[in-house]
């Protein structure tokens, strides 16, 4: 029974873990990266539509966005989902092709950006905590119901503490290398 409940603590804390590195993947550095339109949506015939499925995107320099939408009269669309989207990007387009020049980040939005980072890792390990409490729970039901005995109970405990403290430890690593390639100029 104990081995169902850290099971199941287990995907709590790994579903945590994914949505941080969701979370850390859309924080903006000051390279190209695509995962940034992951939430962008356009106005496509009326549905908003993510980008990816209106547009080709890929990344010509370390610096630089294109956005290549397979029809034209979409781009306006594009340009304004874009500087909807809270970014801080500024869309340009020749007609055809968006180009997407990511700026150099400043030192003060490096350093908000560091806080930024810490906030969404603290969110994550609160997950993992709130996994532990829930899954520490349900042992001492079992216990109480005289399912598990009071040995299996404290071995169950020590396992979802040392998961705890595993996942905690991949936050902590997840976050300090996003914070450490944002600091990066």
């Amino acid at each position: 029974m104990s081995e169902a409940v850290t099971d199941k603590t287990k995907k709590g804390m790994e579903k945590a873990l994914e949505s941080l590195r969701k979370e850390l993947s859309r924080v903006r550095t000051g390279r190209a990266s695509l995962a940034l339109f992951d939430d962008v949506r356009v106005d496509y015939y009326g549905t908003p539509t993510p980008l990816s499925q209106v547009a080709s995107l890929a990344i010509p320099e370390a610096r630089l966005i294109t956005i290549q939408p397979w029809e034209r009269k979409l781009i306006p669309d594009i340009e304004r989902a874009i500087l909807k989207s809270d970014l801080g990007l500024n869309p340009s387009s020749d007609g055809a092709l968006i180009r997407i020049a990511i700026p150099a980040l400043t030192e003060e939005r490096r350093k908000e950006m560091g806080k930024q980072i810490k906030h969404i890792g603290e969110e994550a390990k609160i997950v993992v905590r709130n996994a532990r409490r829930e899954g520490n729970e349900t042992l001492r039901k079992q216990e109480k119901d005289k399912e598990i005995t009071e040995d299996q109970l404290k071995r169950g405990e020590k396992e979802i503490q040392d998961l705890t403290d595993a996942y905690i430890k991949k936050a902590d690593e997840m976050v300090a290398a996003k914070e450490k390639e944002i600091m990066e100029i």
